[in-house]
């Protein structure tokens, strides 16, 4: 759940944890880092360092090529050694595999022809264990102090990235008392399957109560019959807002169909970083009531909001991140 909330639950890349697994790799004079996070299913590699031939050579190695092909940036929740140090809630070092009865049969040796892994818990502001900082190489290696020291420090180095997370989520909690005063549909999903993360209460009276983190398009089959999702679809990937027009909803609070213009906004959870989720306002053009410039202005104030988080915020203005 904590990476749920943190919107870390997805196998994307991200260029902060690229970037701290480019370090690891550089640091150790190793051809493979990954920042790992993982929950109770899978493993999600958000962020990754692996050479891609001759023009990327891996560090110190001449050119050593893993191919993470079968697997991309995902795993299942027991391969490799990662599960083991968030298990064990310590650094694990392993200086030739084939010493230990207990690693020598992991998959990750076969698949992959790793010989000795170096793996640094990654744990949170709240002190929970996310997943791991870790390198790894085809041959054996001595992980002397130095490098394990280094690699805890550049472990800790994503504190302020959760930090961030959490303060934006707090803000986030500002934007929703707002919200749950408006007199229109809003609902907040998360990520590519638009996991309804938050919903007022017009959007539950009008569309139905969903369950938290549920897939949007599966629960609420008549917005995505009327294009919807379709919408919000086009919001995440081109990380520009997206409008439909006077589309025509049967609702659970009104027997006759309503005429609805909906807006979807792509949110970001910090200034930089890839769509994480989509904000959706519904306008109900049918009747005056949910049509007058008041509920129009308080739409665009709330899509201003979050396009400014997006932009990198400004100072003292309420903002958001998934």
């Amino acid at each position: 759940m904590r990476l749920q909330i943190l919107g870390l639950n997805t196998v994307d890349a991200e260029a902060t944890f690229d970037r701290v697994a480019r370090l690891a790799a550089t640091f150790t004079q190793s051809p493979l880092a990954m920042v790992n996070f993982i929950n109770d299913e899978q493993q999600m590699f958000r962020g990754m360092y692996v050479p891609s031939g001759a023009d990327d050579e891996a560090p110190g190695q001449g050119g050593i090529v893993f191919d993470l092909s079968h697997m991309a940036r995902e795993a299942p929740g027991d391969y490799g050694f990662c599960p083991h140090v968030v298990a064990q809630g310590s650094q694990l070092a392993l200086e030739d595999v084939f010493d230990y009865p207990r690693f020598k049969g992991n998959p990750l040796v076969n698949d992959m022809g790793v010989r000795s892994y170096l793996g640094t818990p990654l744990v949170d502001n709240t002190g929970m264990i996310l997943g791991t900082v870790c390198v790894a190489d085809t041959k054996p290696r001595a992980w002397d102090r130095k490098l394990r020291a280094g690699m805890q420090e550049l472990s800790e180095t994503l504190l302020s990235e959760f930090k961030l997370r959490d303060s934006l989520l707090a803000q986030q909690q500002e934007l929703f008392a707002v919200f749950d005063g408006a007199p229109f549909p809003i609902m907040l999903t998360e990520g590519s399957e638009h996991l309804l993360r938050y919903a007022n209460g017009r959007q539950g009276a009008a569309f139905g109560m969903v369950p938290q983190f549920s897939p949007g398009r599966q629960v609420l089959p008549g917005l995505d019959s009327v294009g919807v999702f379709n919408a919000m679809d086009e919001a995440f990937r081109s990380g520009a807002p997206t409008i439909i027009n006077q589309a025509s909803v049967m609702t659970y609070d009104d027997p006759a169909p309503q005429n609805f213009n909906f807006l979807c906004t792509p949110v970001r959870t910090s200034p930089g970083a890839s769509v994480s989720g989509v904000l959706t306002v519904a306008m109900n053009t049918t009747g005056q009531a949910h049509s007058g410039p008041e509920q129009q202005a308080f739409a665009a104030n709330v899509q201003e909001r979050f396009e400014r988080l997006g932009a990198g915020g400004l100072p003292g203005a309420p903002s958001y991140g998934m």
